[in-house]
């Protein structure tokens, strides 16, 4: 699959992975503790409510359902064995103990449609470090519960858990932890649900199917921690191929209730042509990079989140290396509300979130040598959903309407409002470039036929497009950015002519002055 990466993407820096608890609970032995700022009350309530599956997994059932294959940890193989002898719609049931596929790297479960494999408390499907896969094909439909799978070792870019993105497929009270590549791929209608998702070597999950969107996808109430250990950023700068959860091309997708804390780079990251989100009531914390990116897409609703101390590790080292550019923990690169495709909202809303101590805030980002059919399209080969061929995205068609306008992925009719955005740099412990709010675009200069030369896209997307803030409430010392990351203005700025942004919102320092 291609991958793709914002303009300015480097290699990760390595991090130990810090499995911090939220508030309330006891941090895991022997995890690197990071410093916390007292929490508001809305924080610590999303603490207390937010999965903690990992440290509390819900058991299986301790017998065998009426009609269940039994499934025996002491026979290596029989777990596969029995899946190919049995029809379809067969109930499985793991007994307790360590589960072995044959020591093949190709090993591996294929279950039938409407297969369910239901694990037995303490029952585990071990890879043992040479199996490849867990379960793959492209039956419908196929259930997991209850059951932990690890070590199996999937390369780059591929998945452990429904390698071959089946559809219909339902994982819930599961354990996928200490796999490479990703613990789970994902289908059309899959529904991720009350899972420990951790310690994997890139993904948590990668939801990607190749040749098709993947349509209706529900994760709920999971723990997404301490992903990417194989840091792969380092090992391929600028990859764009790590998080907690990437989306690629998924059309209508509800993300709710996840507590997605501690992975190596970004948290949650929509990438490439994804479509109709709702990203609600998760709580987001201490991932190394941004806790959400939402690039190259469009229309999704971003409401009721607490999101806290994110992005210290990759903000810090950029403005380390003196690095302008406003590294946010919300980042919308090229992304915006469009109409004209068919969702539950026509532009980007982001409203009633938390935003405690992270590293900056909100930024949207166009960069205005990215478009279809250019050379710079860090999306490889894809195109807007607006145009199906990217040919047609060419001299001299692309310079006049609707090519112009749509050809390109536009950071469009984003409306933030009604959020609360809690700075203290002690807690953060940064003196500048960790206080941004942002909206601005590059100078275009690439290729030399690009109809986005000079400051187009930096004044449309400033103040043509309706990106809009409103509404809400700052504490502590906030600055934002306009049209170019020279522009660094005060609230007073922000809120005059010609910006005229944060209409209603509310200034103070964090102690209340």
């Amino acid at each position: 699959m291609g991958i793709k990466r914002r303009h300015w993407a480097l290699a990760a820096a390595p991090l130990a992975l810090a499995l911090l608890t939220a508030t309330g609970c006891e941090s895991t032995p022997g995890t690197k503790a990071e410093p916390k700022a007292a929490p508001s009350t809305s924080a610590t309530s999303a603490a207390r409510s937010v999965a903690r599956v990992c440290a509390e997994p819900a058991a299986g059932s301790a017998k065998a359902p009426t009609g269940a294959v039994t499934v025996d940890p002491a026979v290596v193989g029989d777990l596969a064995a029995k899946t190919k002898s049995s029809p379809p719609n067969t109930t499985f049931w793991l007994r307790p103990g360590k589960h072995r596929l044959a020591p093949d790297r190709y090993a591996q479960v294929i279950p039938k449609e409407g297969n369910r494999y239901l694990g037995a408390p303490g029952a585990v499907l071990d890879g043992r470090k040479k199996n490849q896969y867990a379960f793959s094909g492209n039956a419908h439909n196929v259930t997991i519960r209850h059951l932990t799978v690890q070590g199996f070792v999937a390369p780059h870019n591929e998945g452990v858990v429904n390698h071959d993105s089946a559809d219909g497929w339902v994982i819930e009270h599961a354990t996928i932890q200490n796999n490479s590549g990703a613990g789970l791929m994902a289908g059309a209608r899959q529904q991720v649900r009350a899972s420990c998702l951790r310690a994997n070597g890139q993904y948590g999950m990668n939801a990607y199917k190749a040749g098709d969107p993947i349509r209706g996808l529900v994760v709920e109430g999971n723990e997404i921690v301490g992903n990417n250990t194989g840091d792969w950023e380092r090992r391929r700068p600028g990859c764009g191929c790590t998080g907690g959860v990437k989306f690629w091309a998924v059309n209508g997708a509800d993300v709710r209730g996840n507590w997605v804390h501690d992975n190596r780079g970004t948290g949650l990251w929509a990438d490439t042509n994804n479509n109709d989100f709702r990203i609600e009531n998760n709580l987001l914390e201490a991932n190394d990079g941004a806790a959400l990116i939402y690039e190259a897409s469009y229309n999704a609703v971003i409401r009721k989140n607490t999101i806290r101390r994110n992005n210290w590790v990759e903000g810090r080292r950029y403005a380390d290396r003196g690095d302008s550019f406003p590294f946010a923990t919300i980042y919308l690169s090229e992304s915006g509300g469009e109409p004209r495709i068919r969702a539950r909202t026509d532009k980007i809303e982001i409203y009633g979130n938390l935003l405690e101590n992270n590293w900056s805030g909100i930024t949207l980002w166009e960069n205005a040598d990215r478009f279809c059919n250019s050379p710079a399209n860090t999306s490889s080969g894809d195109c807007t959903l607006l145009v199906k061929n990217t040919d047609r995205c060419a001299r001299p068609a692309i310079a006049t309407a609707p090519l112009y306008a749509d050809c390109r992925w536009k950071t469009q009719r984003v409306d933030i409002h009604g959020n609360r955005f809690v700075l203290d740099t002690s807690v953060v412990d940064c003196t500048v470039k960790c206080d941004r709010m942002a909206v601005l675009a590059n100078y275009g200069t690439y290729p030399d036929w690009s109809p986005y030369q000079g400051e187009r896209v930096a004044d449309a997307i400033t103040r043509e497009q309706h990106n809009r803030w409103h509404d809400n409430v700052y504490l502590g010392p906030w600055k934002f950015v306009a049209h170019d990351p020279s522009r660094i203005l005060d609230s007073g700025q922000w809120q005059g002519t010609p910006y005229q942004q944060d209409a209603g919102s509310t200034f103070r320092a964090r102690d209340g002055g």
